[in-house]
């Protein structure tokens, strides 16, 4: 048995069958981000794949940031119409209503009685007088009328500089110089 075996080139190889012998150390390819010492300390490199990651990640939150801040807009925006329209029901139903009485003879009547004073024939019509010349009472004063509303500053400014450019007019009507005597 010392024969078999015993030289270097009859000995059959770890390995492979063909009789390639592979090599014992392997080199592998890594992913793993390089890390370099700085000068100062020990800090990480990034590789241009984590970059590209980190860019791609970038983009995708301010694109849907952009998308969101819209919505929420959007839904802010209905959210004001449907208050805005709730409120105009409320006002069309009120018109509604009041138009609703004022068809009503009674209600007519009613509102002709307290507003003017009236009285139905027959009947014998009080009014109370204060010492101060006011009614006392149920108040039989018409509605204030309603103003006309103030023309803008600049509008009344421009009035003022075309009035000034203007002739005064006089209201009374001047007699004859001839006849007036200073007495």
């Amino acid at each position: 048995m010392a024969g078999r075996g015993s030289s270097p080139s009859s000995r059959r190889p770890t390995g492979r069958r063909d009789g390639r012998s592979t090599p014992r150390t392997t080199s592998r390819p890594t992913t793993a981000p390089v890390v370099a010492a700085a000068p100062g300390g020990s800090g990480t490199k990034f590789t241009t794949r984590a970059l590209i990651l980190l860019g791609v990640a970038v983009m995708l939150i301010a694109s849907y940031t952009a998308s969101v801040h819209a919505w929420w807009q959007q839904r802010s925006e209905i959210a004001a119409l449907e208050a805005q329209n709730r409120q105009t029901s409320a006002e069309i139903e009120q018109l509604e209503d009041q138009q609703r009485r004022w068809s009503d003879p009674a209600y007519i009547r009613q509102q002709a009685r307290e507003r003017f004073g009236w009285v139905m024939p027959g009947e014998i019509g009080y009014r109370v007088i204060g010492v101060d010349g006011e009614l006392k009472g149920q108040s039989s004063r018409l509605e204030e009328p309603e103003v006309a509303p103030r023309r803008p500053w600049v509008e009344r400014l421009w009035g003022s500089v075309e009035a000034a450019g203007t002739p005064e007019q006089e209201s009374a009507p001047q007699g004859d110089p001839e006849l007036e005597t200073d007495e």
